[in-house]
């Protein structure tokens, strides 16, 4: 990429900036999430067939997401986040519109496969603003995008409780998007590709750099799929708790997870990386442990809010190790979110399958093994390059891109 200076006042609008595509992705999520129903019911697919459509987001995000560093090189990173956005942005009115499995499946093909090039494009501006901020702001990003998801749920649990058509709801929701998305895409950082450098290919397999960062990505996002499918599943079969209580739990969760990352970045930037995910995953494994043993609701939602806690940051500081890998961030962070984004596809069917040969029990087990991962693969998310003297903790000194 290019050589541009910031100043510090240029930096910090840059962060803000891309803080708010952050919320704007997130928004999207949280507007389709709570519409799922509705679109059931229109397409009249049954839970199975809803089952099957819902996993063609991460199939279309796997496939699509290494082309967005061939995007980001074609017309710089700037254009390219504002062209891969909107396309995010409209994408929400597609499911809404079929009429049928085939096409339900089309469309959320589609819509995953704009979602998993944005959210690629967006992350390695994220990183590239934290390498040129030299502290951690990446837990935050995220934390950002979680803000943005429950902006979009409670809109969509408003539009729903109204008996609103979700049609009418996300195309409204997509126009209003849309445009806060341009909005906030003029402020990030405008890097461009330099003259003689070659373009990356279109379509490639993770770099090595990115697989065992990959894999504790992996983990985290194992568990968190875990908790947020089967949390009250786990309560209602294992514990009889009420619905409520059941759902409660599940909020609990999602509450953790958004809070410790809008923190993260402080306790990164005070810690580092590795010990930070160290901790974070003697956290988890102890709340794993928790709903394992649990003999009361109250005990296992604690194990839950503990996981939540533990896992929170581990995408953001994998996403961030990625960016700082090698010379090619945005590929290296394409293969990190094809290896989490597969993780959260497979962990609520194996859960299930697990389950389903021993028990609920067993297969949190799993989960808290998993858990354990992060405090013993924590190490790979240390990375060299440009040293700790300028001003990042020892183990998350990184070298990121030329821009």
């Amino acid at each position: 990429m290019s050589e541009v200076v910031y100043d510090e006042q240029r930096l910090k609008r840059a962060r803000l900036a891309v803080a708010a595509v952050f919320c704007v992705h997130g928004s999207v999520a949280g507007s389709f999430a709570t519409r799922v129903p509705w679109i059931q019911d229109h397409a009249d697919v049954s839970a199975g067939m809803l089952g099957l459509a819902l996993a063609f987001p991460a199939v279309g995000a796997s496939v699509a997401m290494p082309l967005a560093s061939r995007i980001s090189h074609r017309f710089g990173a700037r254009n390219a986040l504002r062209g891969l956005l909107v396309m995010w942005t409209l994408a929400l009115v597609l499911p809404s519109l079929a009429p049928n499995l085939p096409t339900l499946c089309l469309a959320l093909f589609v819509y995953g496969a704009t979602s998993g090039m944005s959210d690629v494009a967006m992350n390695a501006l994220g990183v590239e603003t934290e390498t040129r901020m030299r502290k951690s702001i990446m837990s935050g990003l995220h934390g950002m995008w979680s803000v943005g998801a429950l902006i979009g749920s409670a809109a969509g649990t408003v539009a729903a409780h109204l008996g609103s058509d979700a049609r009418l709801h996300h195309v409204l929701a997509a126009a209003a998007l849309t445009v806060l998305g341009l909005v906030a895409c003029q402020g990030v950082l405008d890097l461009q590709p330099e003259p003689e450098e070659e373009a990356p290919p279109r379509f490639s397999l993770p770099p090595k750099s990115a697989l065992l960062i990959g894999a504790v990505g992996f983990c985290a996002v194992f568990a968190e799929g875990a908790s947020l499918d089967w949390s009250a599943v786990y309560l209602r079969d294992v514990l009889d708790t009420s619905a409520g209580v059941a759902a409660a739990s599940t909020t609990g969760f999602t509450l953790t997870m958004a809070i410790a990352r809008l923190v993260g970045d402080a306790v990164v930037n005070r810690f580092g990386a590795v010990r930070t995910v160290r901790a974070g995953g003697v956290l988890a494994a102890l709340g794993g442990l928790l709903v394992v043993l649990a003999t009361h609701p109250v005990m296992a939602m604690g194990g839950f809010a503990l996981m939540g806690l533990g896992i929170a940051v581990v995408v953001p500081l994998a996403f961030a190790a990625a960016g700082h890998s090698g010379p090619n961030p945005s590929q290296a962070i394409a293969g990190v979110a094809t290896i989490t984004y597969t993780s959260s596809l497979i962990a609520p069917s194996a859960i299930g399958a697990l389950a389903e040969a021993t028990s609920l029990v067993t297969s949190f087990g799993l989960v808290t093994l998993l858990a354990c991962g992060l405090t013993v693969f924590a190490g790979v998310l240390r990375t060299g390059g440009r040293k700790a003297a300028q001003g990042a903790p020892a183990d998350t000194a990184a070298h990121g891109p030329r821009s």
